[in-house]
């Protein structure tokens, strides 16, 4: 098995920051892997954080490993900073790339704290307030037969609650997916220990897609060092107040701001990943049955979207039960509030949203991060690599829909003597019906219309026995099809990106810890090679 790195997908403004062209760079805060730029925003998040405000960060993470107590000292002694990225919990924790993220922004903290001589700390933000269970309550993994099993909890009608305030008991109890989960898993000797881990997090009456996830990524990454800050705990939501209560305070202006940097990324010629819509604020109230954007009122005060009467500040004042939460574009900027942050490991998506929301660290005083991907890799195991190898196939080949590929290579199969006899068959009805047109034509111009329907006619009959031959080959071929449609199945499941889709426990289970440490080692290379781009341009 091995881990190996691809490019970063996204939209033309990530492609083109990704690539460092302009003008998409000019919407981000500076290369991410130059040290002397690490050192610029070291010097003016220092500015704004004194011991007290680190000694509160240090109080709002959990996690860090078995030295965690001593960094997080050394953090608060010394002024250390931060390196962030995140995520919303997902079912047995998300798919691969929920790890990526994790490990690039633990290489990334270790790669700063060298170069700066101070202690720089990973934070993982686990974004329990989202409220889209939809998308959080299923995940996919192969299993024992190499076959893809879905697994999921049932769906909920009505408003949501936020992913931590949801239990999953009831009819949303989790055994529905441990059982299916744990009989698809292969036998190994890694697998007493995981199904500890899987057990520990999952496996307790009452807990939370919040709670899961974050005790399972903790588990993973503690060797690591990964710090974890739960965006519902209730000492981070209000040491985040002051700043969310100041942005509806602002939210006229800050509508205005980003709606200019709207208009500005899409006269470069780059759609914008958030719109900007009319009278709705960067804050939701998250409360007991629902999280719901507040909107401003004509009048100049604030409403709840899909709620009568006006919103009164006292509904989240104190510590009752609701609370103020940012969006997706005012999220990072809690973040660098709460957390002396260097750097933000994004993926494509947050990559096109943390291009849009530089009005609103202006607007705060907060210093805006630098902009780091994350690691894309594919897991590629021996016996998928032996498939690619014998059929000489590039990774991206296996990306389209496989009757389009299973076509292209029965085709690419075509006995000389067939391929030869297809195309002298092609170019003498082209070369026939055109010299009959010119003769026709002579006698009756008319004709020429019939003479152009025996042309498609015997293109398209031709067309059609080509098909039949590739249908016979692709019969013939069945073996090797199958064994295509696996690779497909492990690269590409459901057509989609492996790290997008594909759950870590199945390879987890295979390959033991030593997958968690090629991951890791892998993103120290990803963080070294940008650094070394950098350097060298």
């Amino acid at each position: 098995m091995n881990i190996l790195p691809v490019p970063l997908k996204g939209s033309p403004l990530v492609q083109d920051w990704l690539a460092g062209r302009e003008p998409a760079a000019s919407f981000f805060p500076g290369s991410p892997g130059d040290p002397a730029l690490w050192r610029e925003v070291a010097q003016a998040v220092d500015g704004r954080f004194h011991r007290t405000a680190r000694e509160r960060a240090a109080t709002l993470l959990r996690g860090g490993g078995p030295s965690g107590a001593e960094r997080l000292r050394r953090f608060v002694e010394e002024g250390g900073f931060t390196v962030t990225t995140g995520q919303q919990p997902a079912l047995l924790g998300g798919p691969l790339y929920v790890l990526y993220k994790a490990f690039t922004a633990v290489a990334l903290a270790g790669r700063m704290e060298a170069e700066l001589g101070l202690p720089v700390l990973p934070v993982f933000w686990v974004g329990a307030d989202d409220h889209d269970w939809d998308e959080a309550r299923r995940s996919w993994l192969l299993d024992r037969e190499n076959e893809e099993v879905g697994l999921e909890l049932p769906p909920r009608s009505g408003p949501s609650p936020a992913l931590h305030r949801i239990p999953l008991e009831g009819e949303l109890d989790m055994s529905r997916v441990l059982g299916p989960l744990f009989r698809s898993l292969p036998d190994s000797d890694f697998a007493p220990p995981w199904v500890e881990v899987i057990q520990a997090a999952w496996a307790k009456p009452g807990i939370t897609l919040a709670d899961g996830f974050s005790s399972q990524l903790q588990a993973l990454t503690a060797d690591a060092g990964l710090f974890l800050a739960h965006s519902h705990d209730p000492a981070l939501r209000r040491a985040a107040r002051p700043l969310l209560e100041a942005e509806l305070q602002e939210a006229v202006g800050a509508e205005a701001e980003l709606q200019a940097r709207a208009r500005a990324l899409e006269e470069a010629g780059y759609p914008v990943q958030v719109p900007i819509a009319p009278g709705a604020t960067n804050v939701l109230l998250d409360g007991p049955e629902s999280r719901d954007r507040i909107l401003r009122s004509e009048g100049g005060g604030l409403s709840l979207r899909g709620r009568e009467g006006a919103l009164d500040r006292r509904e989240w004042e104190g510590d009752g039960d609701t609370w103020l939460t940012p969006n997706v574009l005012l999220r990072p900027v809690v973040e660098a509030h709460l957390f002396p942050t260097l750097a933000y490991v994004a993926g494509p998506g947050e990559a096109a949203y943390l291009a849009q929301n530089e009005p609103l660290f202006r607007l705060h005083g907060v210093t805006r991060p630098l902009v780091h991907p994350r690691l894309s890799a594919v897991v590629m195991e021996r016996k998928v690599e032996k498939v690619l190898r014998k059929h000489d196939l590039e990774l991206g080949e296996l990306s389209v829909p496989h009757h389009e590929l299973a076509s292209r290579l029965a085709r690419d199969d075509l006995p000389e003597g067939i391929r030869r006899e297809l195309g002298r068959f092609r170019g003498a009805v082209a070369r026939h019906t055109a010299e009959l047109a010119r003769e026709v034509a002579e006698l009756d111009a008319t004709l020429k219309d019939s003479v152009e329907q025996l042309r498609s006619s015997g293109f398209a009959d031709l067309a059609e026995v080509e098909k039949k031959v590739v249908q016979a080959l692709k019969r013939e071929n069945e073996i090797t099809l199958a064994q295509i449609a696996k690779a497909q199945l492990h690269l590409f499941p459901g057509g989609t990106p492996q790290e997008r889709r594909m759950n870590p426990w199945y390879f987890l289970f295979r390959y033991g810890p030593g997958f968690l440490e090629q991951m890791l080692q892998q993103a120290w290379t990803a963080v070294e090679a940008l650094q070394a781009r950098t350097s060298s341009g």
